[in-house]
């Protein structure tokens, strides 16, 4: 049995992943909420093994183990840190302070494909944009949980969470809306 693996992204309304610093939204683009917060605890709460390209960790810790971002303190957000991690990376050295994670150096579609075959719990990867569109392309991801916040971010906009892919069929699986704005959405994706 391989293990399910999900890529879970955050995205503005126009297909955003992050903002410029100009852009001085906050975290979440300042429209978390409590539905939100507790479900997002929810997800973290089973046992998973968190996958990272490169650059999601470099940027992950920074904004984690600064200690400068409230939401950092977040239920979620500690139980993401205490989820053990592989880090798919030719160029890191060392882990830069995450807990409980390895690095891989390789073809991450091998990685990844041994990962499925071997693990015992559910992996998931959040960000990590070029890494999912290549495990997408090569069928590898089961699940694309998209939450979706109420802003277009059209001028202080940055990483167009899914520009870079290729074409798939979305079977909707599951779609749930927080706090009366935000919208999670689940599907299950298949190359074109």
């Amino acid at each position: 049995m391989t293990a399910l693996y999900t890529w879970d992204v955050f995205s503005t309304l126009d297909g955003y992943g992050s903002y410029s610093e100009d852009g001085d939204w906050g975290g979440y683009w300042s429209k978390q909420g409590p539905e939100l917060l507790e479900h997002r605890a929810s997800v973290f709460e089973p046992e998973q093994r968190m996958i990272y390209g490169a650059t999601t960790l470099r940027e992950v810790t920074e904004i984690m183990l600064s200690g400068l971002d409230p939401n950092s303190l977040d239920e979620w957000n500690q139980r993401l840190m205490r989820m053990p991690a592989t880090v798919i990376s030719s160029t890191l050295h060392d882990t830069l302070g995450w807990p409980d994670a390895t690095i891989e150096r390789g073809d991450a579609i091998d990685i990844v494909t041994r990962l499925k075959e071997e693990s015992d719990v559910p992996l998931r990867s959040q960000a990590s944009l070029s890494l999912n569109w290549a495990l997408m392309k090569a069928g590898l991801v089961d699940r694309l949980q998209v939450t979706i916040f109420p802003v277009i971010s059209g001028r202080t906009g940055t990483s167009p969470i899914l520009r870079g892919a290729d074409d798939f069929d979305l079977e909707l699986l599951e779609s749930r809306t927080f706090d009366g704005r935000s919208v999670e959405l689940v599907y299950r994706p298949s190359v074109r």
